[in-house]
């Protein structure tokens, strides 16, 4: 695959973001340096970098995908959706400085800008560490790049590792910790806090906390997530899908009871926990609509998210060793004013708290491939 890096006529990055039952598209125009100056805290590219052209969101029906038995097999199918795409906006392959596409499901790896090469995807397209729509990014991405013989990035994938030593043991050596978490929102939202503070995020401590379906919160120390609860796994404080971390007593016994088997018991975990196992709904609008209403039942979960979610926001300052220069919260709740101010309410008097809220995923992505076309970030081989 050609390295070219962007040149005269070649002045546009395209984002791909596959999820589940969409598929997200965006294209960014570089501006000057294309990664948003050299200053302090400028990498972050989200602000003042490549400016949004045009995006759009093709969903994808359930009748639609239920021919395909893998993930891979969609391949086809998106690429000919970003094919229409790029035609209908009049983008040609000759103008594309880059393509970046969402991380997948790849072996724990550090935090950054990933060149996509061979071996990426043999594993992705093998789903040798799992299957999930995101593993279509890195694929989709090379497909495209190809024809635009331009560099093809990932950034930031899920499974981003960077757990201090200490913070992988449990009390069993049987079972280890794992980092699985919202990465690329986190760092994107870390970045914005560290522009907006005037500072390196290579040099910031601070505590993160990703609010949407599933919930994360990372101690950001010098530029590397070195403690993270596992979303993906349900880990944590509970979410509105997410059951969170559970007495490991009583889970046993309900497993010994024979009421669910091993699959049923993980989607009830990581799917059918939280509010939805409490109220019925994932929704956290209906939750607080409820809870105005004079539903007891609904405000005391409200209040329980809120505890959970602030006890790990202060537990992560532990692993900072040092109180943290601000608080982030990101993600799709943080659009929420009475859940920030119930988590701030309990953690302000740690830190500053700042809030990036809805989703970062678009523009962080381009934001890691303007960096490593600029060189101010060297893009990793996998």
């Amino acid at each position: 695959m050609s390295r070219r890096a962007a040149g005269p006529g070649r002045r546009l990055i395209l984002v791909i973001n596959p999820g589940s039952t969409s598929t997200k598209l965006a294209v960014f125009e570089l501006r000057g340096s294309g990664a948003g100056g050299r200053g302090p805290g400028r990498g972050a590219g989200l602000k003042k970098g490549p400016r949004l052209l045009n995006e759009r969101t093709v969903a994808h029906s359930a009748a639609e995908l239920r021919g395909f038995r893998r993930m891979a097999d969609q391949e086809p199918l998106r690429a000919g959706i970003i094919e229409e795409y790029l035609a209908e906006r009049g983008v040609s392959l000759s103008d594309l400085a880059a393509v970046v596409g969402r991380g997948g499901l790849l072996r724990p790896l550090p935090g950054g800008t990933y060149r996509v090469n061979a071996r990426m995807l043999r594993e992705l397209r093998a789903a040798r560490y799992g299957e999930h729509a995101s593993n279509l990014g890195a694929m989709l991405a090379a497909r495209v790049a190809k024809g635009a013989s331009c560099p093809a990035f990932i950034v930031d994938p899920v499974v981003v590792d960077e757990l201090a030593p200490e913070a992988r043991l449990t009390g069993l050596p049987q079972i280890g910790r794992r980092s699985i978490f919202h990465a690329l929102s986190q760092r994107a939202a870390a970045r914005l806090a560290c522009e907006r503070l005037g500072v390196s995020y290579e040099r910031a401590h601070l505590v993160v906390a990703h609010l949407g379906g599933g919930i994360s919160v990372g101690a950001h120390r010098r530029g590397r997530v070195v403690e993270v609860n596992n979303a993906l796994d349900g880990d944590g404080p509970f979410s509105p899908e997410r059951a969170g971390t559970l007495p490991a007593g009583d889970l046993v016994r309900l497993v010994l009871s024979g009421r669910y088997g091993p699959d049923e018991l993980k989607k009830l975990i990581t799917g059918r926990g939280g509010l939805v196992a409490h109220l019925g709904t994932n929704s956290l609008i209906e939750t607080l609509a409820r809870s105005a209403k004079g539903e007891g039942r609904a405000r005391l979960v409200f209040d329980a998210l809120v505890y959970g979610i602030s006890r790990s926001i202060a537990g992560a300052t532990a692993a900072l060793g040092r109180a943290p220069r601000a608080i982030v919260l990101a993600g799709a709740m943080a659009r929420s004013k009475k859940l920030v101010a119930a988590i701030s309410r309990r953690v302000g008097f740690l830190a500053p708290v700042m809030v990036f809220p809805g989703n970062l995923e678009m523009s962080a992505l381009e934001a890691g491939a303007a960096r490593a076309l600029s060189g101010r970030e060297r893009a990793r081989s996998y």
